[in-house]
Order: structure tokens, then C-alpha cells, then sequence
């Protein structure tokens, strides 16, 4: 699964045929478009601009698609079930997958709430995903305790959940308690640092692998050939793109998401949305030595 990019024009306006042109790439390589996340800015778009966002998925991905359900709130606001049901609703009825996106209402809880708060949400819905996230990405966001973790596999409903702590033994703890108590759970890697935790039986749902869909894809294909040799390769060159891009201040990385996309003639600007952090222009020269290394390889 792949979160898409919401690129910007130079006016700084949604830049709407570049994001759906990108939507289209990320479906034609085979990957999982996860869209309304923050790597498409979606805790800060107007509900009109959300809502538009999951038709656009919803007319390209032919209901092979994840999106994030957002309860915008503010510091110590209470949990509010009724309005992330209705944001849960809308995604289900447009033919996706919905994520619990972070709030500052799920942060606020103790551990025992966080887990009937997902109770609570699963009784409206057939099946859908949880979200860790890290504070460096977002500042509502909240890494669960180990014990939040366990009670939520109890979850039916809740087929997955994507982690994204940047700490490969938090990982590495979920997957020996999935693989113990619940195999064909989701463990969704978020650890943009770290892309080869698929090798240790995570799944995906990466920032990263918006730079370059077609290089991930060829790269899992790869490891199911069983061509070792050209995985560790790609890897190692989106590695290299990933220690780059996700350097402090993390959020930053969206812009170096617009500049490889402008780069390889993909998206026509780089520009990043206003309030975001934004990267050095010699960036530019780092990212542009690392396209030419995917496209030797690809």
C-alpha cells in the first residue's frame, strides 16, 4: 500500500490532474493507493477537498483503495466516536478501505479506552484498519502500548493496523505477537527508514513509496521471483532515498516527495503546501543523482 501524494501548483493550489495522474501510476504498478493521509496532507484539507480526494480514488482504484478517516480536533478534545463513524461510512460507501487516522481525541485515552474505542468503531463496519503514528509525523499521533496492541487483535473487524514508529524493535515485537495470536493480521509497516521490514513478515503502507511506485513494485516483485540479488539493489537505493527524505523535521519529506516526482516529469511543481516544512534547494542535486540510480536499475 502506497500513500499518495497531494501535489501543489505553483499558485498554491491543490494541484488536482497531477494528483490523479500520480493516483493512476501508483494503481498501474500494482500498489495499494492509500489516500486522505498525511502524506496527502489530509489532516488539513476542508472536507470538500477530502471529499473529492476519495472520489477521485474511488473512480481509479475500483474499490481497491484505503482512506483515512479524520476527526479534525485540537489538544484535549474528547474522542468522538460519532463523527469518525460517519467519516468510516463515507469511505465504505465510495468502495474503500478506511484507517482510523490519529486525533488528538484517541491520544487523550488510557490504554483500556484507545481499545474500546476501536470496539466501539468496529461495530459499524465490516473491516478496516488501525493507525499508529509517531508524534515526529504528526503531533496527535501516538505509538500504543504493547498491551494495546495484543487487546486489539481481540478485534475482528480491525484486519490490520499500520505502525509507524521508525523503530524497528517495536516492529519486530508486533510481529512475534501477530504471528503468535493472529497471522493473517496486517502488520503495515510505516518505517519509511527501515523498507525491509517486509523481509520479517511485515506488510506496507509507506510514505515513501509515493517517490517512486514503479521502483517498489518491481522491487517486491523481485523478492517473490526470488531475484535477491535485484531486490537488494532496489532496496538499497530507496533505503538511501528514505534516510534522505525522512530526516528531521519528518513531515519535510513531502516536499522531497514533489521534488523527485517534478524531477522525473511526473508532476510539474515541487512546491509544498503552505504551513509545511520545506526542504533546502540542494536537495534537489541529492534527489536527482538518486532517479538516475532507479532508472539504471529499472
Amino acid at each position: 500500500m502506497s500513500a499518495v501524494l497531494l501535489p501543489t501548483t505553483a499558485g498554491g493550489t491543490i494541484d488536482w490532474v497531477g494528483f490523479e495522474a500520480h493516483l493512476e501510476r501508483t494503481v498501474d504498478a500494482g500498489l495499494v493507493p492509500a489516500v486522505n493521509m498525511d502524506t496527502g496532507f489530509g489532516p488539513t484539507l476542508s472536507s470538500a477537498d477530502r471529499a473529492r480526494v476519495l472520489a477521485a480514488a474511488a473512480s481509479r482504484a475500483a474499490g481497491a483503495f484505503v482512506a483515512g478517516a479524520h476527526v479534525p480536533d485540537v489538544l484535549d478534545a474528547r474522542f468522538d466516536a460519532d463523527q469518525y463513524a460517519r467519516e468510516i461510512e463515507m469511505i465504505v460507501a465510495s468502495g474503500g478501505l478506511p484507517i482510523v487516522f490519529p486525533s488528538y481525541g484517541i491520544a487523550g485515552l488510557t490504554d483500556d479506552e484507545i481499545v474500546a474505542a476501536h470496539a466501539t468503531l468496529a461495530r459499524g463496519v465490516d473491516r478496516f484498519l488501525g493507525f499508529e503514528l509517531g508524534a515526529m509525523f504528526h503531533p496527535a499521533g501516538r505509538i500504543f502500548s504493547i498491551e494495546v496492541f495484543t487487546a486489539l487483535l481481540e478485534i475482528p473487524q480491525l484486519i490490520g493496523l499500520k505502525h509507524s514508529s521508525l523503530d524497528r524493535g517495536l516492529e519486530w515485537e508486533r510481529l512475534l505477537i501477530r504471528d503468535s495470536c493472529r497471522p493473517e493480521f496486517l502488520m503495515l509497516s510505516g518505517n519509511d527508514l527501515a523498507i525491509d521490514m517486509v523481509i520479517y513478515g511485515s506488510d506496507y503502507l509507506l510514505g515513501l513509496s509515493t517517490f517512486a511506485p514503479d521502483a517498489f513494485a518491481a522491487r517486491d516483485a523481485s523478492w517473490f521471483a526470488g531475484d535477491e540479488e535485484r531486490f537488494w539493489r532496489l532496496n538499497d537505493v530507496l533505503s538511501f532515498l528514505g534516510q534522505l527524505a525522512f530526516r528531521p523535521p519528518v513531515p519535510g519529506y513531502r516536499h522531497n516527495a514533489a521534488m523527485f516526482l517534478a524531477l522525473r516529469g511526473q508532476i510539474e511543481c515541487d512546491a509544498t503546501f503552505v504551513g509545511s516544512p520545506a526542504r533546502p534547494d540542494s536537495d534537489r542535486e541529492l534527489l536527482r543523482e538518486i532517479v538516475g540510480r532507479l532508472s539504471d536499475l529499472l
